[in-house]
């Protein structure tokens, strides 16, 4: 099923995004994790794709998976600059003979020391989702960033060039994590008045170490509101503390998206059943 008709069709969507196998965690691992959070019925659920892609052999068979032994719909993430453009063809006709309607087009990671921009690969996530959208009828979301993108000189010009990646196909946006709604709620308002209509939808991280927090720092740099660097300086070194006061923090944010009309919620779970099984049922009544 396509994202777009479950976003069409319900609102708030709630999703959960898995990552493939890494040093950390075998393909059996990863796949027991996605069968314990398909058991909390999400209207669908994200394979990423690997820094840099590295781990893209197993994106399309754990997305695949999802689908044909949990009854979930999936959206398989697909990257474009560390992948040659041939390589991104044939990647995106294994996803569709293996039933994936959903990709998530993204630019990706520059590998350090890679050219870039390469002629033999697309620089630009616009050009991944043009190229995506020849190809056949798929569903294809964006990412989007709250805070504007690293690398972008302004918030304005990352808007812009936002908008032209949903005119080059884009059906819906996912953001990337934010701390602080109302720098969502802005950030929606001025895509909106920018013409960019499209479903966004909100990506939560629930916080449940203190190490998590500082990699997300180092990649993200989110902004973090007082009152969550307050939790984390008294619950940090506290780990069962840390996990519970981190859940509830992001429920609070979940619950006041959903209550501003929010198109869903997209969880960036960490491979932890455990997570999404509390964020689920404390929303189980408000879904």
């Amino acid at each position: 099923m396509k994202i777009k008709e479950i976003l069409s069709g319900k609102t708030p969507s709630i999703s959960f995004e898995i990552f493939p196998p890494n040093a950390r965690m075998s393909l059996n691992q990863v796949m027991s994790a996605a069968a314990a959070m398909a058991v909390q019925k999400p209207d669908f659920m994200s394979v990423t794709y690997g820094a840099a892609g590295g781990t893209k052999a197993n994106t399309v068979k754990i997305a695949s998976g999802l689908q044909e032994f949990f009854g979930i719909p999936s959206i398989a993430h697909l990257t474009c600059v560390a992948t040659d453009k041939e390589q991104v063809k044939a990647i995106a006709m294994e996803m569709k003979e293996a039933g994936i309607e959903n990709v998530l087009a993204l630019r990706g990671d520059v590998p350090e020391g890679m050219e870039y921009p390469s002629p033999d690969r697309y620089a630009h996530a616009s050009e991944l989702v043009a190229q995506i959208r020849s190809l056949g009828d798929f569903c294809i979301g964006g990412a989007c960033y709250p805070e504007g993108h690293v690398e972008a000189v302004s918030r304005d010009e990352d808007i812009r060039y936002l908008k032209e990646k949903v005119d080059a196909g884009c059906d819906f946006l996912t953001t990337q994590m934010f701390f602080d709604n109302d720098l969502f709620r802005d950030y929606l308002y001025r895509l909106r008045e920018k013409g960019i209509l499209v479903p966004v939808l909100a990506g939560i991280m629930p916080v449940t170490n203190a190490a998590q927090l500082r990699r997300i720092n180092s990649l993200s740099g989110a902004y973090l509101p007082k009152r969550f660097e307050r939790l984390v300086d008294q619950f940090g070194d506290k780990p069962e503390a840390m996990m519970q006061a981190g859940i509830a923090y992001a429920v609070e944010q979940i619950i006041d998206l959903i209550a501003s009309g929010v198109s869903g919620i997209h969880i960036y779970t960490m491979n932890k059943p455990e997570v999404a099984a509390r964020i689920r049922d404390s929303l189980r009544d408000i879904l």
